[in-house]
């Protein structure tokens, strides 16, 4: 039998039953890293994956997307198991992505236990005698009712709770040493391919790191705790406890004990409440002189649109008039365009934009003149001539809505007094349990899916195609500002995984089983079974979530 390794473009024969991980001895001269897994058809695995058939074989590092996540995810669970042999009384959760890190805190009788600089250094020094120890991750398959009590016998009551809601027959875990515990996705075949990991005490928790204390020195510097962001998932994660909805399996059992109105309800008025805050904000920095133009900015589809015109019915609440332009308009001639690593136009640099332009046309609607604002039309590539007056009278403010409304050198020739800064951004703080998080890109990219395919006849191949690129944008462009908000505005849903699993599900079943992109199709599919459905037609149409499936109130 022969497999086709795809880094060597070659054939490898094998016997029946042999494992992915036993063609790296045969390969090693012609791969230039050390993978930590394999695409398998297409599909990620762990190294450990079995051959019986002819297979095309992709070997994987730690740096690439799915290399990494196994990386982490194999990190997660040395980490639960050193937490349990250094404080044995302790539950582990997982709570969010943060600076580069991932925030955790531990638990005793579900008050926070503080991790100080001995706790961080003893639960170092078991990570690191199992990374020695090359301990294997081995991958087990068992009748689900089984996991469930091996699950409950451990106390990881929230797996318990979804295993329950799913009724699989079957369910994977892994084992470590004694250890069981249960992930989404592969892990790395042993502990000893986890070499590089740092703990930093924070807050009423820890940051873990998956990279060295030197790496994780560089990581802080260049990109510390962000305190505005640690309170907008605080908050959230607060509001979770309130409504007891924390995980995937407390909404899949809200939503069959028929609370999904409920969860809705409440949530869309979360979202008028932080609404309603930003706007009195920019209500009382007025009265004070200030906050004449309002930034509103966030990655992609973060639903900044819809954020930016609720908002302005919340100002309108506060007797304040908001009037609206758009960044797009101020885009520079396309030959004028930066170009991007790989030689296109470069739309997502803030020098797409004509700076200059734009900070003489805000300077002189904030001295109370008159301006014409510019078109851009993308069909021809440059600004056209049209007739669009704009004024700002007394009680009006000007809302710009755009990925670089927090970097300050797009208003750079403005007092910083007459700016109010919002940042937007789907902050998820549901988990699948305590120690597998929802990814907040994740999120991000399913709405996107299911927008690019209603709105823009985009299929989910050409936008997952598209992402990494975007990533890289929001990398550069938009995240190293979001400290720079005067407010943050946390527009995840609660239960928008559940209804997105509808419109999401059928056309990433469509991205084909030949290209490389069908792996995170198949991630994304795995990750949206865990979710029971829930019908869109309670969704108001107000609601920030229809700016992705339709049926808005709004025009866009």
């Amino acid at each position: 039998m022969k497999i086709y390794c795809k880094n060597t473009e070659t054939y490898v024969s094998v016997i029946g039953g042999e494992k992915v991980i036993d063609l790296i001895p045969r390969l090693r001269r012609e791969l230039p890293f050390s993978p930590i897994c394999a695409r398998v058809n297409n599909k990620t695995e762990d190294l450990c994956f079995p051959l019986y058939s002819p297979k095309q074989v992709e070997f994987l590092p730690s740096d690439s997307p799915s290399g990494h996540r196994v990386y982490v995810r194999s990190l997660c669970m040395m980490l639960y198991k050193a937490v349990k042999e250094v404080l044995p009384d302790t539950q582990l959760r997982i709570e969010h992505s943060m600076s580069s890190g991932w925030f955790c805190r531990l638990l005793r009788d579900g008050e926070p236990v503080e991790v100080d600089d001995k706790v961080a250094d003893d639960l170092l020094a078991h990570l690191r005698t199992m990374t020695e120890s090359d301990i294997p991750f081995r991958r087990k398959e068992h009748l689900t009712a089984d996991v469930i009590e091996m699950f409950r016998r451990q106390g990881l009551d929230d797996k318990v709770t979804l295993l329950e809601t799913l009724h699989e027959l079957y369910t994977t875990y892994y084992r470590l040493g004694d250890l069981s515990d249960s992930y989404y996705g592969p892990l790395a075949p042993s502990t000893g391919f986890i070499r590089d990991f740092d703990l930093r005490p924070y807050k009423d928790g820890f940051l873990l790191f998956a990279a060295s204390r030197e790496k994780t020195d560089e990581i802080l510097k260049k990109n510390p705790p962000q305190e505005k962001m640690y309170k907008a998932f605080t908050d959230q994660l607060m509001f979770n406890r309130v409504i007891q909805v924390k995980n995937v399996g407390e909404l899949n059992t809200a939503v069959k004990n028929r609370r999904t109105a409920e969860l809705i309800n409440v949530a869309e008025a979360m979202h008028d409440k932080l609404l309603g805050r930003i706007s009195d904000q920019i209500a009382a920095r007025r009265k004070e002189g200030g906050a004449g133009i309002v930034l509103i900015a966030g990655p992609s589809s973060s639903g900044k649109t819809t954020s930016t015109k609720r908002l302005a019915i919340q100002l309108m609440t506060n007797l304040i008039v908001p009037k609206m332009i758009s960044l797009d308009d101020y885009f520079v001639d396309r030959e004028h365009t930066p170009l991007d690593e790989t030689g296109d136009y470069d739309y997502e640099s803030l020098y797409a934009l004509d700076l200059d332009l734009l900070n003489s046309d805000l300077r002189r609607l904030l001295g109370g003149e008159e301006i014409n604002l510019p078109t851009y039309s993308f069909e021809l590539g440059r600004r056209i001539e049209r007739h669009r007056p704009l004024k700002l009278e007394s009680n009006d403010v000007l809302l710009i809505e755009g990925i670089h409304g927090l970097n300050p050198e797009l208003t750079g020739a403005i007092n910083p007094d007459n700016i109010f800064k919002v940042y937007v951004s789907a902050l998820t703080t549901l988990k699948i349990d305590s120690h597998n998080w929802i990814s907040t890109s994740d999120n991000r990219l399913l709405r996107r899916i299911v927008r690019d395919y209603k709105y823009r006849h985009t299929s989910a191949l050409d936008t997952i195609k598209r992402w990494p690129s975007v990533r890289r944008g929001e990398e550069k462009w938009i995240f190293p500002f979001s400290e720079n908000a005067d407010a943050t505005f946390n527009s995840s849903l609660i239960f928008e995984l559940g209804v997105m699993k509808a419109y999401a599900e059928p056309v990433l079943r469509d991205v084909p089983r030949d290209v490389v992109q069908y792996a995170e199709a198949y991630r994304l599919l795995r990750f949206l079974s865990y979710f029971e459905p829930i019908p869109a037609d309670q969704i108001p149409t107000t609601s920030l979530l229809r700016e992705f499936l339709g049926g808005s109130s709004f025009r866009y």
